[in-house]
């Protein structure tokens, strides 16, 4: 059986104002007929599993359905980043159909109509080999908010992973573009058996033990948040990687608006009550009950959402996690 887990319990810091704790970012929307992030990516994973899994936080459980309403949902018991809700998830569907093959998604992402050949591509390598597999992406661009992967052994349909790098400077993303290095996707497939026996002997070994003594609240307080790249990945043998030149890319951040959404003449993108003249190379979006003029400005994303108003060179869009952490310091 193949069971699409879909993370939907992060907040989306990067999109602030947008994206805020009473409203994270997989519940907006940012395409014309009104879908959320997370609508779009129960749709985009439905065609190729026989069940999806929508796993969250408590505090947002509720609102799911009005976004996936043939999902199941899973709570989490805290929000920890990835790693410990992926062993949750494996722990938790592990008996739910014999031999399942997982198919774990982020709700955030924009990707190109070859998803489902290359998600397919990546359950079957994932049961045939028993080891977990990640997709690879094959880059546009020398990215620094990405990470990459090293392809090493070629396997014929998929590369045996020989190394993991997190997000590099502009030099070293431009020598991984040279190596033939892939983007790390964040799209794993594994069984649950193979990803529970992975994390055992990582820092998410006493999440493991405590999920199998039936203590879930006991293993969340026993580990630290962490990715499931830093806890698992980076440190398994054999892990596989499956390559793809599909479309894609993480809307996580607001220049990432500027390359997947349609523009003007001048190369801005406008969502919203938004009214601009000469205005080039932007991102304005205003939310509901907000209006925003721009006039002769570039290279500008000018956010307003609930009162509160973002302006930041769309260069330095990767920065407004930083507004963030200062608001809650202060």
């Amino acid at each position: 059986m193949q069971i699409a887990v879909v993370l939907a319990g992060g907040v989306g810091t990067r999109l602030y104002p947008a994206s805020s704790d009473a409203h994270p970012k997989q519940f907006l929307s940012f395409d014309e007929n009104g879908s959320s992030l997370l609508s779009r990516t129960v749709q985009r994973v439905e065609r190729v599993v026989d069940a999806v899994y929508v796993l969250t936080r408590p505090e947002y459980a509720d609102r799911i359905p009005e976004h996936a309403p043939d999902a199941t949902v899973i709570t989490e018991p805290q929000g920890k980043d990835t790693g410990p809700a992926l062993v949750y998830a494996a722990h938790r569907l592990r008996d739910v159909a014999s031999d399942p093959v997982l198919l774990c998604v982020p709700s955030d992402h924009y990707v190109g109509r070859s998803f489902a050949s290359a998600a397919q591509h990546a359950m079957t390598v994932a049961h045939e080999t028993n080891q977990l597999v990640t997709l690879g992406i094959e880059p546009t661009r020398a990215a620094t908010e990405y990470g990459y992967i090293n392809p090493g052994e070629n396997r014929g349909d998929h590369f045996i992973v020989d190394g993991f790098y997190e997000k590099p400077d502009p030099g070293a993303a431009s020598r991984y573009i040279y190596n033939d290095f892939y983007w790390n996707a964040g799209v794993f497939a594994w069984t649950p058996e193979a990803l529970l026996t992975a994390a055992r002997n990582t820092e998410l070994g006493p999440l493991v033990e405590a999920l199998q003594a039936g203590n879930e609240q006991a293993g969340f307080d026993a580990v630290a948040p962490v990715s499931i790249d830093h806890a698992v990945l980076e440190s398994t043998d054999g892990l596989r990687m499956v390559p793809t030149d599909m479309a894609w890319d993480d809307l996580g951040s607001w220049d990432a608006l500027r390359r997947v959404l349609d523009t003007d003449e001048n190369g801005t993108v406008t969502l919203g009550d938004v009214l601009t003249i000469d205005a080039e190379d932007c991102v304005i979006a205003a939310g509901d009950g907000n209006h925003i003029s721009a006039v002769g400005v570039s290279d500008l994303t000018i956010a307003a959402y609930d009162g509160r108003v973002l302006v930041v060179p769309t260069a330095h869009a990767q920065r407004v996690r930083d507004v963030v952490d200062e608001r809650d310091e202060r």
